[in-house]
């Protein structure tokens, strides 16, 4: 089970004790995106065989971007729109698709693509297209309904969506999202 964590602490970044629970519940692999690096004790336990993975184009970051688990490759990248300026996911992912071809890694291959923009997200899903076994879209918070599988074999869905209530936006509480958008103040 593939589970991105990046907002299990009270709403932002992951911590040991939240990684736990997951990893307790029967999540093997932790993926994330902008906000890991929002609580700073989850640092130091990157490089210590949590299963916890970082976008893989996070210049010179902690962690590592993808990990082998139960036969499977989990990767995980970052889109650039709307989002932090990082290197390029298209080709971090070439880099690391020859990297893992090399290495004889499984033929498994699941990208987990946090990014903003729906089109940035599907023009990854069609790059990778035949060469990974699946795209799947974080970070919007709202599910959509799009998966398929595309032309080469890659089964592809924008966003995964969230845990949470349902009846919220994004999983906060409708309301103070509403403020926020009537006042622009952070509440």
């Amino acid at each position: 089970m593939i589970c991105n964590g990046e907002n299990t602490a009270g709403g932002h970044g992951i911590t040991a004790d939240t990684a736990s629970q997951l990893l307790e519940s029967g999540v093997d692999v932790l993926t994330s995106g902008n906000h890991i690096w929002d609580k700073k004790e989850i640092i130091p336990l990157m490089d210590e065989g949590l299963p916890l993975i970082r976008p893989a184009n996070y210049p010179d970051a902690p962690g590592r971007g993808y990990i082998q688990q139960g036969g499977v490759t989990i990767v995980n990248l970052m889109g650039r729109v709307f989002l932090a300026s990082l290197d390029c996911p298209f080709r971090i992912a070439d880099a690391l698709l020859k990297q893992l071809k090399q290495e004889g890694q499984s033929k498994v291959i699941i990208v987990d693509f946090h990014a903003e923009a729906t089109s940035e997200k599907q023009e990854v899903g069609w790059y990778l297209d035949g060469r990974v076994s699946a795209v799947l879209g974080t970070h919007t918070h709202v599910g959509t309904v799009d998966a398929k599988v595309l032309q080469q074999g890659t089964a592809y869905l924008t966003d995964v969506g969230m845990t949470g209530p349902s009846d919220s936006v994004i999983g906060s509480d409708k309301e103070a999202v509403l403020e926020r958008f009537l006042t622009s103040l952070p509440n």
